[in-house]
């Protein structure tokens, strides 16, 4: 399994987290993708790093962060 990336992202509408998955799914090496809507959150796992998905998801007009401090033990 590869690495897994966590961000929050603002999820307001059903058309956003259309978008936000439609990008994220055109990613390379992805193997999961997932939105929790109840915390705005993200999580991506694959072979890519927080800042190729932060990319990913700028260029689509959404702005999003690291959850500082907060580590997923595999």
């Amino acid at each position: 399994m590869g690495n897994v990336v966590e961000l929050k992202v603002g999820l307001h509408c059903e058309d956003c987290i259309k978008k936000i998955l439609k990008a994220i799914k055109k990613m390379q090496d992805i193997e999961t993708y997932n939105v929790d809507t109840q915390l705005n959150k993200v999580i991506v796992t694959g072979n890519i790093t927080n800042e190729e998905v932060i990319r990913v998801l700028q260029k689509i007009g959404k702005s999003a962060s690291t959850w500082e401090g907060e580590e997923i033990n595999c």
